[in-house]
């Protein structure tokens, strides 16, 4: 018996992956990760076309939108990994500048903390390091 009790979802979780490793030996080293590669970036004419000012030309843009929408991530603590990382890659292929993306998450530290704005920051290098284009 263990000396250090576990809690209720160290045990589920634990239970899961005992399943899933007896169904199928391969998921024993499955991750999540992977199901990023399944969603392709949109082409920045699809992105204004079904949520950018296609339809309302005085409204936001693709870009601007795409913005609030990291921002919003990033109040949340940045905590949807893949939705950071795909709303980088969306961001830069709508036209955003590196700085317009650090900056937008820079500004939300004085809403969301500084702990919420080191994760997204840390989730949007590895999308920019993925491009490896220059600063524009």
């Amino acid at each position: 018996m263990s000396d250090t009790p576990k809690n209720p979802f160290e045990v589920m979780m634990q239970q899961a992956h005992d399943m899933a490793r007896a169904m199928n030996p391969a998921l024993e080293s499955f991750s999540p990760k992977g199901f990023e590669t399944l969603w392709p970036t949109m082409p920045k004419d699809m992105m204004e076309m079904m949520f950018g000012n296609a339809v309302n030309k005085e409204g936001l843009d693709a870009k601007m939108r795409l913005l609030l929408t990291l921002a919003g991530l990033t109040m949340q603590g940045a905590q949807a990994d893949t939705a950071v990382r795909q709303t980088v890659r969306h961001l830069l292929e709508a036209g955003a500048r590196k700085q317009e993306i650090v900056e937008t998450i820079g500004q939300m530290s004085v809403f969301a903390g500084i702990p919420a704005m080191t994760r997204a920051l840390d989730l949007a290098k590895e999308v920019m390091d993925e491009k490896e284009e220059p600063d524009q």
